[in-house]
């Protein structure tokens, strides 16, 4: 953090006074981290260059032949929800691979069955969109099954596609199977490579091979543009309306949807232009009452929730208001101020509330949600459309308050004020002094107080109270830390 005592909205008595706090530090036992921080040498990062328009590979395939798991084979990490049961991946999800040094995107996919219907006709089409928006294409075949039906229509598809195509022999773990994989030559779509995605067998190999066919540029980099938009994580507790607020906003079918809870399990990232800009938001599986109590994909699933969380910079927290505020909505609100993102409560499904619930509604939302008065409110109903335009303007105020920064001057002035009139309280015959403020850090805004003796938590709160009183912090958790620091020893 540069010194911005010199600001412009700075005036010379609020400069004299912060000169004044940091002259009166001479007499303090300070650590050389806290003198970095007193002259303001945190650095603000910066990041700039835009990234390279990687190729796409989509991953394609019958349900449970193992595509996800050769997605996280790929990666080298457990990223992709696995489970020993058909159909967990519903939505084609891109993850960022790299292979001998060439970068690429991988985009998992919903199993292919013929005659699909319901969610699993919703799948197939998210499948085939995939191939579409792909330059290569990754064929998974179970070999231990061999060519079905189901595989050959895949086989038409693609061809009709002209996009090349790496043949994957599946759950080839050991030579026996090798022979079984070699049959499907039978497909006509060249080599099949014998893998094993659980074990890594043979996995080298068909990397290599889908390294030859990848083009350098792609050709349809604007289906996963990467970089820029600003990250909305949309999350909720299970079948509040999140993949119907993606799809709205979006225009398009992109997210599976399904009156059955838990529909989503995997983030899915859909870059959407609103209000004049482009954002990119992430649809989350829901968050679940008890991560511990959740098993198999819902409980990887969560994990999943908390990663788009850290990716991203503001959260919009949807709480379905047909139903009383419930436990779930509450936790998944501090998973949110805990992460240290910006925040949006939108109350979804408005159009369908009386006004009985919405007396009671009210009530619930000053007694559980006190702790966030600070956060934007916005009315909505994702299947109607109604007011989801007015998310713009909370979430861009959430972010203006989350990168906001203080000048240390004003800081020092204003904290100065607020303790002369409400100084804290006397304990056991002592009374802390506050002797130099500073904002460490934006996203969130972290303020650093050095004082003589322990500040009380109530009293932090009302510190904070009036920091968002004055200079508005509306949408962003702020953090203050107090640094203790006794006087030098003459």
């Amino acid at each position: 953090m540069t010194d911005q005592s010199s600001t412009p909205d700075g005036d010379p008595g609020e400069e004299h006074i912060e000169t004044a706090l940091r002259a009166g530090l001479t007499d303090f036992e300070l650590t050389e981290e806290d003198l970095a921080l007193v002259e303001g040498d945190a650095e603000a990062l910066q990041r700039a260059g835009e990234e390279v328009a990687r190729p796409v590979v989509a991953v394609v395939g019958r349900p449970n032949v193992g595509k996800s798991t050769l997605v996280n084979r790929m990666l080298g990490r457990r990223e992709a929800v696995v489970e020993d049961v058909p159909g967990v991946t519903r939505d084609r999800v891109s993850y960022d691979a790299e292979w001998s040094g060439r970068e690429f995107t991988v985009v998992d996919t919903g199993g292919w069955e013929v005659d699909a219907k319901g969610i699993h006709l919703r799948v197939a089409e998210q499948a085939e969109v995939a191939v579409e928006l792909a330059d290569a294409v990754m064929f998974v075949v179970d070999a231990t099954v061999g060519a079905t039906d189901t595989d050959e229509a895949v086989v038409r598809l693609l061809r009709r596609s002209g996009k090349p195509v790496v043949l994957v022999a599946n759950k080839v773990d050991d030579q026996r199977v090798e022979a079984d994989a070699a049959m499907l030559w039978s497909l006509g779509l060249g080599q099949p490579y014998p893998v094993s995605a659980l074990h890594g067998r043979g996995s080298g190999d068909v990397l290599d091979a889908l390294l030859e066919v990848l083009p350098s540029e792609s050709a349809v980099a604007e289906a996963y543009p990467r970089g820029g938009p600003r990250r909305v994580a949309l999350v909720g507790r299970p079948n509040v309306g999140k993949s119907s607020l993606l799809n709205r906003l979006a225009g398009t079918e992109r997210v599976v949807v399904d009156p059955v809870a838990g529909t989503t399990r995997d983030p899915v990232d859909e870059m959407i232009e609103l209000g004049g800009k482009v954002w990119r938001f992430v649809d989350t599986a829901g968050i679940r009452r008890r991560v511990h109590l959740t098993r198999g994909a819902d409980f990887y699933a969560s994990l999943r929730t908390q990663t788009a969380l850290e990716k991203a910079e503001v959260a919009v927290v949807l709480v379905d208001v047909s139903e009383p505020i419930a436990e779930q909505d509450i936790r998944v609100i501090q998973q949110v101020v805990d992460s240290g993102r910006a925040l949006v409560v939108a109350y979804n499904k408005w159009d369908t509330m009386d006004e009985e619930r919405h007396h009671y509604l009210e009530r619930e939302i000053e007694r559980e949600l006190v702790q966030i008065t600070w956060a934007p409110r916005v009315n909505i109903s994702a299947t109607t459309g109604r007011h989801v335009a007015k998310l713009v303007p909370a979430l861009e105020q959430a972010l203006e308050s989350w990168d906001s920064r203080i000048p240390t001057a004003k800081l020092n002035a204003f904290l100065g004020e607020v303790v002369a009139g409400h100084p804290h309280p006397v304990r056991s015959g002592k009374q802390p002094r506050i002797l130099f403020a500073t904002q460490a850090d934006t996203r969130p805004p972290k303020f650093v107080i050095f004082a003589s003796g322990f500040i009380e938590a109530g009293y932090r709160r009302f510190l904070e109270r009036r920091l968002r009183e004055e200079f508005g912090f509306v949408g962003t958790p702020i953090e203050i830390s107090v640094r203790v620091r006794e006087k030098r020893r003459r």
